[in-house]
């Protein structure tokens, strides 16, 4: 059985060896984060964390979004995306955390939201991990797993198939959110984009 470590580190070189080309490989998605960004409803105030932030592309409108008063967090767990973020001033707009998403540094209840652009698919425990998520949000808070396209694209650019296990088809999130603390609120799989919202239970 593999270990957590593992996934980790897994996931780390995955990543590592990916960031300094990362947004030139996507240059096109910046408007599609906007886009699911507005999809929040943050308000002025608002604390939100972007949940494996990477480069940290969301950071700019999230801090936007919440304004100079509110709080925007960016934890990833590979040094080098963190290093891309800081590089392209990203750092201005959120503080950066190299931190687990599956174990968060953070407060219970400390968060009105959280941003996952690309998350789910990386999540070793799934459930689990998403509990984790909905232990530092606020009841009534706000979950937002996002991907600049959808999942048959997503499929395609990856030379694959979707398959009936995919994480990301309604039938499996649903009662996969349900089970973790979440409610899903809606639910688009569309060429150009993926965005399940989901509201933090009480």
């Amino acid at each position: 059985m593999r270990s957590m470590s593992d996934d980790h580190t897994r996931v780390q070189e995955f990543f590592a060896a990916r960031a300094a080309d990362w947004e030139r490989r996507f240059p096109d998605d910046g408007p599609a984060y906007q886009a699911a960004v507005a999809e929040l409803g943050l308000r002025p105030g608002d604390r939100v964390l972007d949940a494996g932030c990477g480069t940290g592309r969301a950071l700019p409108p999230l801090r936007a979004a919440v304004g100079p008063s509110g709080v925007v967090i960016g934890a990833d767990l590979t040094p080098e995306m963190l290093h891309e973020a800081v590089r392209r001033g990203r750092d201005r707009d959120g503080a950066l955390l190299l931190a687990d998403v599956t174990a968060l540094p953070l407060r219970s209840g400390s968060l009105d939201a959280v941003f996952g652009a690309g998350l789910i698919a990386h999540l070793p425990r799934p459930a689990e991990n998403l509990r984790e998520l909905a232990r530092v949000v606020r009841p009534g808070g706000v979950l937002a797993l996002f991907h600049p396209v959808g999942r048959a694209a997503l499929a395609a650019r990856q030379g694959r198939q979707i398959t009936p296990d995919d994480l990301r088809a309604e039938s499996r999130l649903r009662p996969l959110l349900a089970g973790s603390g979440w409610r899903m609120t809606s639910y688009a799989d569309r060429d150009d984009r993926f965005l399940a919202l989901a509201v933090r239970t009480p």
